[in-house]
């Protein structure tokens, strides 16, 4: 459920980014007042939403890139090694970056850090969404270590495995 609702959270905070996008456009190209404030708020704050908040739901729904080549011939045992291996490396790697977040999140909170622009953003809700994001990765990374671990030395599958290949040609128009 966390993972949906921050996956939505960002989906509105893409949005925000667009139509603050359009804002400016218009308003520098036909009024020539564009808004000061837009590339800091949208780069401070809105694009690291939009990145660390999807980062969690994205791996729950096995939207990251992944090399299946050998992924049908590999008996389930060694995929599942593979799979364990691969998540707990990306484990260890989400835990420092959301280690160091949390250091520079206290940091920025203790001496309210702010962004020298036009209006002076403070920093630690920047590091707050990247803490968030990347501590629900992490688990989410551990969750499927466990269960590939386990599964190893059962004859089910105790966690998801990544879907298939889509492998079909493209007909007709749907090439297009």
């Amino acid at each position: 459920m966390l993972e949906t609702g921050f996956a939505a959270l960002a989906c509105v905070a893409l949005a925000v980014i667009m139509l603050i996008v359009v804002v400016d456009v218009a308003m520098r190209y036909a009024l020539s007042m564009p808004l000061g404030w837009s590339y800091d708020l949208i780069g401070l704050y809105l694009v690291v939403t939009v990145f660390f908040l999807m980062l969690p739901d994205t791996l729950h729904h096995h939207g990251h890139v992944a090399i299946d080549l050998f992924q049908n011939i590999l008996p389930p045992r060694v995929r599942h090694l593979g799979q364990a291996v691969g998540y707990a490396a990306g484990a260890v790697v989400m835990a420092l970056i959301a280690f160091e977040a949390w250091g520079r999140f206290q940091s920025a909170y203790a001496g309210q850090d702010r962004i020298a622009a036009l209006v002076p953003w403070l920093t630690w809700p920047a590091y707050l969404v990247v803490l968030i994001g990347t501590a629900l990765l992490t688990l989410r990374l551990i969750y499927r270590v466990v269960g590939h671990a386990f599964s190893i030395f059962s004859r089910h599958d105790l966690v998801e495995m990544p879907p298939p290949p889509e492998t079909t040609a493209l007909q007709g128009e749907d090439v297009l």
